[in-house]
């Protein structure tokens, strides 16, 4: 099916990771120009825009937590391919350590809230400033489904993707379609939400290596299978797509095997006598 995404530019935050990978290799098959964003993954972002060539793709690094980097960011994009049309705000940072509220540190609430809420604000507002002038464009917003069901151990990066998926989503998908206004030719500007479930990327290589976890957050998926990157990067694809999905605004999607939440407890914890 043809997505109509040929030549359209694409912003694509934390291009260096695996959903982040996936996602602008999605979109180059498409045939659109894809700015890959990187922080600290410098080498994995030069080797992807080696595979996916320099004439369509473009390598930028930028801190998204600080402003000036973001407007450096999308400054360039604009230099490089005279536009943006769709932005998809993946990067975000997250502490691989189980560690519950009352353990949390100031230091470490605020640096994930930078690293998930803040970074994501910043992008799309840059973003959308040249929606503004362009008067087209559509967003992707990349939340969790920890922003769903929530997360023991992690509910620093859980309020942080709930904002995005609920708060920001829901509120922008009626700004947007103010600042790109609907015509006969144009659907108008829209913004989605995509929350991705366990999925099988590097950062999550060590749990998800474990043969007990992945039985334990398996079994609460109507498909009892992890997601791969591409599984992601497909709706991440649809979604931008204005012959696609030229009607969808506001939705949080969520790309989890029909989750419905997470198990609590292993049978071994449970004392029948108690319950």
């Amino acid at each position: 099916m043809n997505t109509d995404l040929n030549g359209k530019v694409v912003v694509v935050t934390g291009a260096s990771g695996g959903i982040g990978s996936a996602i602008a290799r999605g979109f180059a098959a498409e045939g659109a120009c894809v700015v890959l964003h990187y922080h600290h993954g410098k080498a994995a972002a030069m080797a992807l825009q080696r595979d996916l060539g320099a004439e369509r793709t473009f390598a930028v690094r930028a801190d998204v937590r600080r402003e000036a980097d973001v407007k450096r960011l999308f400054a360039a994009a604009v230099k490089r391919f005279g536009r943006v049309d769709t932005m998809v705000a993946n990067a975000a940072s997250w502490e691989i350590r189980d560690i519950p509220m009352h353990e949390i540190g100031l230091r470490q609430w605020r640096e994930t809230l930078d690293g998930v809420l803040t970074s994501a604000f910043l992008c799309t507002r840059e973003f959308m400033r040249l929606v503004a002038r362009q008067k087209r464009g559509n967003a992707i917003l990349i939340g969790s489904t920890a922003a769903v069901f929530g997360e023991a151990g992690h509910v620093d990066y859980s309020a942080g993707k709930a904002a995005i998926a609920f708060g920001m989503t829901r509120s922008l998908k009626n700004e947007f379609s103010r600042i790109a206004p609907h015509t006969k030719e144009y659907c108008g500007g829209r913004i989605n939400c995509v929350c991705p479930g366990w999925t099988t990327v590097p950062r999550l290589a060590a749990k998800l290596g474990n043969d007990r976890m992945v039985r334990k957050v398996t079994a609460t998926m109507a498909l009892p299978q992890l997601a791969r990157p591409e599984d992601i990067a497909n709706a991440a694809v649809f979604l931008s797509s204005d012959k696609l999905a030229r009607h969808i605004t506001g939705q949080t999607l969520m790309i989890a095997g029909g989750m419905e939440g997470r198990t609590l407890w292993s049978a071994e914890e449970i004392d029948p006598k108690v319950v």
